[in-house]
């Protein structure tokens, strides 16, 4: 059978082995065009393991046309490239494939331009893989059918390996009771300025707990410990020296967290989650409150205050989570990343393999 044309922007190390397993089961090549990427994690490493060619996004329309492929996945993200490969796909007879991460369409004067014809994408795409139910609900209420889901996965194997042996930071809280982790960049969207309220409150009735800071986010405020940008390796001896993740993303006019991949690393090192309702693994049903984790509402300091604070006077509460939630995060893998998208191909005939 012919392969697959997959149309993304970027493929960043944590999407490579779920790539590679759908390559595996229905063969692939990927199209990547560039532009801006706000994936977290490494970039995209020198060499991938499958056929790929990289290509401006007005080249897209002629490689889908080029009669090479089975059927074509286009991303939602960029502003040529999905029209460009829908196009090509269509000129070609093939059926298209939309891969779609959104669940609120930013509110900015040029995204508003291009909001009827992605509706129209989500309308009338012969399939359409979301990265979760929330974002199944989001387009389907706008007309998309035949919807399926590629569940987030990061290597679960590499984040619940044994951490290493190497001395933690000068400044670490060795001596704290809870230390509750933050990972992320320091833009607004990641609820930086929401967390430091909340840490000031929560750290002035309670005198033994600390929070750590890693992916560039600085808190001015008491027992903050603030790691910069650090690699895997040293994240995951992080995360296995902490209690708790706060993940506290809020809307912006530009941004809504479509997932939130740290989750899944926190919960197979067995931390508790506290996340906002603006964080796609919660809204997506991976982080479910008072089982795995709390939810709070975005952009409630006094809220998320509350919930460090409950999690720091109950450390039975912690470990009861972290076990439920390094438990339920195992469904979260790359081979059910690659069989959303052939259960997709499937369901048009087109499957290689055994969906």
């Amino acid at each position: 059978m012919k392969p697959v044309l997959f149309i993304t922007g970027h493929v960043p190390a944590y999407r490579v082995e779920s790539l590679q397993r759908l390559h595996e089961h229905e063969g692939i090549e990927v199209a990547l065009f560039g532009g801006r990427s706000l994936h977290g994690g490494p970039a995209q490493p020198l060499e991938l393991p499958f056929p790929n060619v990289s290509v401006a996004p007005r080249e897209l329309w002629a490689l889908a046309a080029s009669g090479r492929h089975r059927a074509v996945v286009c991303s939602t993200a960029g502003r040529v490239a999905p029209l460009a490969g829908w196009g090509g796909a269509r000129r070609a007879g093939l059926p298209v494939i939309l891969w779609a991460s959104l669940w609120a369409h930013p509110r900015t004067p040029a995204h508003a331009l291009g909001y009827l014809p992605l509706r129209r994408l989500y309308a009338s795409a012969d399939a359409v893989v979301t990265y979760g139910p929330h974002v199944s609900a989001y387009v389907r209420a706008r007309g998309a059918r035949n919807v399926h889901i590629a569940p987030q996965a990061v290597d679960n194997d590499f984040w619940r390996a044994a951490p290493s042996d190497r001395e933690p930071p000068a400044d670490w809280p060795a001596d704290a009771a809870t230390r509750f982790l933050f990972v992320g960049r320091d833009s607004p969207e990641k609820g930086v300025a929401v967390l430091a309220d909340a840490w000031r409150r929560a750290a002035a009735a309670r005198s033994d707990i600390a929070l750590v800071l890693a992916g560039g986010a600085a808190v001015d405020a008491p027992r903050t410990v603030s790691l910069g940008i650090i690699d895997r390796l040293q994240l995951r001896d992080v995360y296995a020296a902490c209690e708790a993740l706060v993940i506290p993303s809020i809307a912006t006019r530009t941004f809504r967290e479509p997932w939130g991949l740290v989750v899944n690393e926190a919960m197979n090192r067995g931390l508790a989650v506290i996340a906002s309702d603006a964080v796609g693994a919660a809204a997506g049903g991976l982080v479910r409150d008072g089982e795995n984790g709390l939810v709070v509402p975005a952009g409630d300091s006094e809220a998320l205050a509350g919930a460090i604070e409950g999690l720091s006077d109950d450390p039975k509460l912690r470990e009861r989570m972290g076990v439920r939630g390094s438990q339920d995060v195992r469904a979260y893998d790359h081979e059910s990343w690659a069989g959303g998208f052939s259960a997709a191909l499937a369901t048009l005939g087109l499957a290689r393999g055994r969906w």
